[in-house]
């Protein structure tokens, strides 16, 4: 059974997002970590000040069974990098809701509402 926090969004590519005004923290939620076992390396394909459409694609994990891209949930300017993880990937294993990937200044505040609550991406997930 995977770890559903009721304070954050959800997409359906297991993104987690926590909004707190207009800044958007991102990571992979506690089930993607689990199906991607041990997560070797963390690529960040955008730069900090880089506009990310909604969708797009700005950093991959790699683990030891494959490579997943992370998409942005929102659209918006990347503010920060985890660098923490370049050197600690293991810690989204270790805990996947302590270990953001970016944060993204919101662009549209309107796309949340497509964002899932903790109840619909449980039931995505069949917890």
């Amino acid at each position: 059974m995977s770890n559903v926090p009721d304070n954050l969004r959800y997409t359906k590519e297991h993104e987690w997002v926590h909004i707190e005004g207009n800044v958007a923290t991102v990571g992979i939620t506690d089930y993607a970590q689990n199906a991607l076992t041990d997560i070797v390396w963390v690529e960040f394909l955008s730069d900090v000040g880089d506009f990310i459409k909604e969708n797009g694609s700005f950093a991959s994990v790699e683990s030891v069974k494959s490579v997943s891209e992370i998409y942005a949930p929102l659209a918006g300017e990347l503010l920060e990098l985890n660098q923490d993880l370049q050197d600690a990937p293991e810690m989204i294993n270790e805990n996947a809701y302590d270990a953001w990937i970016a944060k993204f200044q919101i662009s549209t505040t309107g796309e949340i509402d497509s964002l899932l609550d903790a109840a619909s991406y449980s039931t995505i997930i069949g917890d």
